[in-house]
């Protein structure tokens, strides 16, 4: 081939002191974490550019905001992953097969109901981080632990702001 260069496949193993099955572990925990974060983001922008009704500058921009919030999770989140020498997500396929908050698709969703719904998948993703951090203290990952906490603090805040403007007056939400 004459003047063609050679070009080898580096590892991708980042240096690390954890062990292989923490790097294992704790990427895998994430990758999962990972793929729940843009579900939830891309339902959040879903339910913001479909939003209706008389609240609907209110909840509009208060899904703008949670969404960029979550999105700001994304990068952090995967550059973890390869910090501690793991893989992580390639596709939008990949997402799908690995998701466990489920997408909404639906035509017509209530404001309450996006709300309410919303609230539910924030819930859900903070068990999961608490889930994972577990995990991460087990491995003695204080670094990822440490960035989980912030993250868990922040999708209770969302959890909590979507409970409170979702109430209807002189009724719990649902």
């Amino acid at each position: 081939m004459g003047n063609a260069k050679i070009h080898r496949i580096a590892p991708l193993d980042t240096p690390t002191d954890l062990a292989s099955n923490a790097i294992k572990d704790v990427s895998g925990a994430l990758n999962v974490l990972l793929t729940d974060v843009f579900t939830l983001y891309m339902k959040t922008k879903n339910f913001h550019w479909h939003m209706s009704g008389p609240h609907f500058r209110d909840y509009h921009l208060l899904l703008d905001e949670q969404s960029a919030q979550i999105f700001a999770m994304t990068d952090p989140m995967a550059e973890r992953v390869r910090k501690i020498g793991g893989m992580t997500l390639h596709s939008i396929g990949e997402i799908s097969r690995m998701q466990r908050i489920k997408d909404n698709d639906a035509a017509y969703v209530t404001p309450l109901d996006m709300l309410a719904e919303l609230r539910e998948d924030n819930k859900q993703l903070a068990a999961a981080m608490r889930e994972t951090h577990s995990l991460c203290d087990e491995h003695n990952d204080v670094a990822t632990a440490s960035l989980l906490e912030v993250w868990i603090d922040e999708t209770e805040r969302r959890t909590w702001f979507l409970f409170e403007t979702g109430r209807m007056e002189g009724s719990e939400a649902r």
